[in-house]
């Protein structure tokens, strides 16, 4: 399953919206997927499931580059 996750760049700032980024992450859950970033200074925001015509459009996006989850 493909995960999109929005995050902060820098976990001791305080949250700004229009500093939200986000990146693709293939693993089973959403809790293999905060495990594989657990070490990176980074504030999760959310963790969504991405599937269908959403995972299709994301897909087109030029910036899609999935990581891969270490448990697959």
């Amino acid at each position: 399953m493909i995960f999109k996750v929005y995050y902060q760049p820098n976990r001791s700032e305080v949250p700004v919206r229009e500093n939200t980024r986000s990146l693709y992450v293939e693993a089973s859950n959403e809790r293999e997927v905060r495990h594989h970033l657990k070490g990176r200074d980074m504030n999760i925001e959310y963790v969504q499931l991405l599937e269908g015509n959403h995972l299709e459009y994301e897909q087109a996006n030029a910036n899609y580059e999935v990581e891969t989850a270490d448990g697959q």
